[in-house]
């Protein structure tokens, strides 16, 4: 007899592995698997499950939205959830963001605001040059092709490189553990990043950048690095000297996951445009948001009044349904505040049981958004041999039977290719018991695997 048909299910691996057991259930910060598993989610998947799991207050909220309406075209019709959920955004902000459209992923979202950005300057001048983008190395703002020309994930970037945007430049990320000088203070490295800001801007042509990229904590490629004090104030300062836009990127640390609202809250620099997405509907939805200022929106009124963008799945009723009743269980419960207390109690923990690790590099942080960096030498900062593959080890590892956990691995910090680092990213729900609980499992995953690469190594 021939073989048994291969799966027709596709995600990334085209080769089936047998051993991956389906989720059945999940429940708080738990996950059920087939073969009887319960996974601690230390990571709500990619920083996304911002309530926890198996909420019924969404659930009904979404159902009671099927009762009224499932799907309607947003060019057609307006939808009561979704103006809602616009208006709460909008009132996050203290009235910093004016509008915020609604849409269904947070690629989409970047690209929605680079074509934003470009048609601001396209309705005051027909001709002009600004096409041009800056981000920063180091940056992840998304898989489709605008976005990731905008971002700088070498392993997910570079086999497109050819078919690639090439209007976008990048200028160092504000990461001081890979960055910051030897006897240079942060002020001094700020003012040193603020000054090739500037010089790019000029080696470009001012004339010609439409906008300045950033995440003010970056997520993935990094691992969680956050704005040093006056950084954010410094690139701002720059897209005013030269009449550029500032976009956030806060698709993965914002709406509370940093332990404010949103992450440029805390240095009090606001964006004329901000991206929001995974903690937005926690997971009960598909859904992201991308907020503009004033000016951005007295750009489009003095121009044609319309911005030219429009997806079939826009301001979807049930992933806004879905997103309203998240942010009322946020607000109610205390959660963002609940994450800022559990965060500083898991960095303190992480610090605790980690910080002495013979291969731990760094371990930074804020709110509910925590990287550990590994290193082979943490003096010299010297990153372990790419092909040992450390960081996806140690996923694998904590997916296992008596580690059951789920941690997001990620590479490349270092240059973009070579660098080890793991996130923990758990539910704003969290209480102190679960953070030890979390600290407890990954310490033993990272013990585990270490002592492998030791008897590999030797």
């Amino acid at each position: 007899m021939g073989s048994a048909a291969e799966p027709g299910y596709l995600y990334k691996n085209v080769v089936h592995d047998p051993t991956l057991s389906p989720v059945t259930s999940a429940d708080g910060i738990f996950i059920f698997l087939a073969n009887g598993q319960k996974i601690l989610d230390a990571t709500g998947g990619a920083a996304v499950c911002a309530i926890g799991h198996g909420v019924d207050r969404v659930k009904k909220a979404i159902m009671s939205q099927l009762d009224q309406v499932e799907y309607c075209h947003p060019g057609f019709f307006p939808n009561t959830p979704a103006m809602e959920l616009a208006d709460l955004l909008v009132e996050s902000t203290g009235g910093k963001l004016s509008r915020a459209c609604i849409l269904g992923s947070g690629s989409e979202a970047v690209e929605a605001a680079m074509k934003l950005a470009h048609q601001y300057y396209e309705e005051q001048d027909q001709n002009t040059r600004r096409t041009k983008f800056i981000s920063r190395k180091g940056s992840w703002h998304g898989c489709t092709l605008g976005a990731l020309a905008l971002g700088d994930f070498k392993p997910r970037k570079s086999r497109f490189d050819s078919i690639l945007p090439t209007n976008i430049s990048h200028v160092s990320a504000c990461d001081p553990y890979h960055g910051l000088m030897e006897h240079e203070d942060v002020d001094a490295y700020v003012a040193r990043l603020k000054e090739e800001l500037d010089q790019e801007f000029q080696r470009l042509g001012p004339e010609t950048v439409c906008a300045v990229f950033l995440e003010p904590m970056v997520g993935t490629a990094l691992g969680c690095v956050t704005a040093l004090p006056g950084y954010l104030q410094a690139v701002r300062d720059v897209c005013d000297r030269y009449g550029a836009l500032l976009v956030f990127d806060e698709i993965m640390c914002g709406m509370g996951r940093t332990g404010i609202t949103h992450a440029w809250q805390e240095d009090g620099v606001a964006p004329d445009i901000e991206l929001v997405g995974k903690g937005l509907a926690a997971g009960y939805g598909t859904i992201s948001a991308l907020l503009v200022n004033d000016r951005v929106l007295d750009g489009l009124r003095q121009g044609g009044g319309y911005f030219v963008h429009g997806q079939t799945y826009q301001s979807h009723p049930l992933g806004c349904a879905a997103a309203v009743e998240v942010q009322h269980i946020i607000k109610e419960e205390k959660l963002v505040e609940n994450c800022r207390k559990m965060g500083q109690y898991l960095g303190q923990q992480l610090k605790l049981h980690l910080g002495s690790h013979p291969y731990v590099g760094d371990i930074r942080g804020r709110g509910l958004f925590w990287a550990v960096e590994f290193m082979s030498n943490p003096l010299t900062k010297t990153p372990f041999a790419a092909e040992l593959t450390i960081s996806k080890r140690l996923q694998t590892r904590g997916m296992e039977k008596g580690y059951d956990i789920c941690l997001f691995a990620a590479t490349g910090a270092v240059d973009g290719w070579n660098g080890d680092h793991l996130l923990i990213a758990p539910p704003y729900i969290v209480r102190k018991e679960d953070v030890d609980e979390i600290v407890s499992r990954l310490t033993k995953t990272i013990d585990s695997v270490f002592r492998d690469i030791a008897a590999l190594t030797m």
